[in-house]
């Protein structure tokens, strides 16, 4: 298993202090992305092959990821929350043997709810032409039309399509078809089997987002998978107790003082879960 990333090192409080000392003005409303991982203790993380980022909202996930993604100029699809200060930030942040190769990209919730409206957008624009063929053609079958000129020679063209055919095939033949409709997970795990392929460093931003237990145990196994014998390597946060069990994953709890790595059956949520669970064990019962 591959590894094009093994450390990564932000700013402690102490740099951060650094930076805000020499600063000339201070009449800012935020510092983001500073003052959000280094208050949590977060001042580097070591990474396998499989790395999973835990945590409660406002943990600092999605900060770390957009943070790394920038400083190793990874691909991205949609826009994120990038102030003014983010080259100051990167400045003070390091990779250690960071190689990550041509492809690798960061993916979050936007990139793939801004596919699914492109997707929608071009039906839309496929069922607003098919409309106008719908007038073109019977505008064109019942046409008074006696040429004149040259000029008119594509206009003759159209109507005698229209008299010689159906008008479901005359608009099949001038439309292309509408992009295959599916349900939002079905449309989100598309959009991961088809953004990683081989060979490159990934980082996930809550990929869950959208999917049915049953498709995220499915992507849970595609990952392993690309870690194993595609040559990928990931760094995921996630809240999804079935990509938090990913065999061999190390995982940051964000919510822990300091965050520290921990087995997936200590994480809070995980615990919650389990609880859920064994106070409605008496509810299955009835399934046997």
């Amino acid at each position: 298993m591959k590894t094009y990333l093994s450390r990564f090192r932000f700013p402690d409080a102490d740099a951060e202090w650094r930076f805000f000392a020499g600063l000339r003005r201070t009449c800012y409303d935020s510092y983001y992305p500073f003052q959000v991982l280094a208050p949590r203790g977060l001042h580097q993380l070591e990474l396998e092959p499989v790395t999973i980022l835990y945590g409660g909202n406002g943990s600092g996930k999605s900060t770390a990821l957009n943070v790394m993604a920038e400083k190793l100029e990874l691909e991205r699809d949609a826009p994120f929350n990038k102030t003014g200060f983010f080259p100051d930030y990167l400045r003070l942040c390091s990779a250690d043997d960071a190689c990550p190769p041509k492809g690798s990209r960061i993916i979050t919730s936007d990139d793939v709810f801004a596919w699914m409206l492109d997707l929608r957008s071009l039906n839309d624009g496929i069922d607003r032409k098919r409309e106008e063929l719908f007038g073109q053609y019977l505008d064109a079958k019942y046409a008074d039309f006696k040429l004149e000129s040259l000029e008119d020679y594509e206009r003759l063209k159209t109507i005698n399509a229209a008299r010689r055919e159906s008008q479901s095939r005359f608009v099949r033949g001038r439309l292309m078809d509408n992009v295959r409709t599916r349900s939002n997970g079905e449309s989100a795990f598309l959009y991961f089997t088809r953004k990683i392929t081989c060979d490159a460093l990934y980082l996930l931003d809550e990929p869950e987002n959208s999917l049915s237990p049953a498709r995220q145990l499915e992507l849970a196994d595609f990952l392993l998978e690309s870690a194993r014998f595609y040559g990928c390597q990931f760094v995921i946060a996630t809240h999804s107790p079935f990509l938090l069990a990913m065999r061999g994953a190390r995982i940051y709890d964000l919510d822990a003082d300091p965050p520290r790595p921990r087995p997936w059956t200590e994480l809070e949520n995980v615990r919650v879960y389990q609880q859920f669970f064994a106070d409605h064990a008496g509810d299955f019962s009835h399934d046997e």
